[in-house]
């Protein structure tokens, strides 16, 4: 079972995918509540405040983008969006919008439910040492999950936060995809490794005067990402 029973919102307007994915979640020991719509959807996660959130892309009454800006504003609940494969371009512009992972249509429940525990053990992790690291101007309090450029706070998304956590425990050493995935999900596919990207977009726009040039998250053609020292 899993610990303190966490609660999963599953929003969907497929119902035969939300019994499925129902069923998978709560044989593995979380407590799932539904919606169909995403309109349905934030309230119930307003009610519930649920641990995660599972959503479609394509929904009636307010889909999966919009409900995401929306949530965003509000909670920084770990998000996992279910997408076709054609979705391309929604999936990108998700993960901009803060999505920490997505599952492609058709999936695996059984790799959808690793995808769930691997976030949240991520988004739940006990504070490692040191709880706080500094490079720069830049600082991370694992503790406190906070992140602040010059006594400037950022927001960041779980997966944004790992990411950062990951580079900076070792400035100036090279990362790869994988790796940074794996540190931020608990696992890495192949097939994801370039959501990795996307997450470094979203940090450097947060982070850097210039993301055109960036100084501190830097990219090692045909390698990965490392964190640089300020200039």
């Amino acid at each position: 079972m899993e610990r303190g029973n966490r609660t999963v919102l599953v929003i969907d307007d497929e119902p035969q995918i939300v019994r499925l994915v129902r069923a998978y979640l709560e044989e593995a020991g979380f407590r799932v509540v539904i919606a169909y719509n995403g309109e349905e959807g934030l309230a119930v996660a307003r009610h519930e405040k649920p641990d995660l959130i599972i959503l479609d892309v394509l929904m009636p009454r307010m889909d999966g983008l919009e409900f995401t800006r929306r949530i965003r504003s509000e909670r920084d609940v770990p998000i996992i969006m279910l997408t076709a494969r054609v979705e391309e371009t929604d999936r990108i512009v998700g993960l901009e919008l803060g999505a920490d992972d997505y599952v492609t249509k058709p999936f695996s429940p059984r790799e959808l439910v690793a995808r769930v525990r691997a976030v949240l053990r991520r988004a739940h992790a006990s504070p490692e040492r040191p709880l706080v690291l500094r490079v720069g101007s830049l600082t991370l309090d694992r503790a406190a999950h906070t992140v602040t450029l010059a006594d400037r706070p950022l927001e960041l998304t779980p997966t944004e936060f790992s990411i950062l956590e990951t580079l900076m425990t070792t400035p100036g050493r090279v990362f790869s995809r994988a790796e940074l995935l794996q540190a931020a999900q608990g696992v890495a596919f192949e097939a994801y490794e370039r959501t990795v990207d996307v997450h470094i977009k979203n940090l450097r726009r947060k982070l850097e005067p210039d993301p055109a040039h960036p100084r501190f998250i830097l990219t090692v053609r045909g390698v990965g990402y490392r964190l640089g020292l300020e200039e």
